[in-house]
């Protein structure tokens, strides 16, 4: 069973509004962070600021392929965040969007 001040703490996470919009690109697919800096039309330290925290609150994981990082859901025992999840609009076509060109720009 999970604390409260545990769950308070993983609910600020995805309280946010660019880290809950972060979390609903991830639930169509993994992302780098260029990809979620063209997604959000900001910029990439920004979005690496939130991802941190994301990863810190064990929301996020990464994994390396070359030079990039890639990240993905670490949700599977937060219910609770799946449930939330299945509430949030569809990201599939913006995140369908987002081509290799984008990963070249990155490079």
């Amino acid at each position: 069973m999970v604390s409260i001040e545990k769950l308070a703490d993983e609910l600020k996470l995805a309280g946010d509004k660019t880290r809950l919009t972060i979390l609903s690109f991830l639930k169509e697919r993994e992302c780098c962070v260029c990809e979620l800096a063209e997604l959000l039309q900001t910029s990439q330290p920004n979005v690496s600021q939130h991802m941190r925290k994301l990863k810190d609150g064990r929301l996020v994981k990464e994994s390396r392929r070359g030079q990039w990082i890639y990240y993905s859901l670490e949700i599977q025992d937060k219910p609770y965040l799946q449930d939330l999840l299945q509430v949030l609009p569809s990201q599939k076509e913006k995140v369908a969007q987002v081509s290799a060109e984008t990963i070249n720009r990155c490079q």
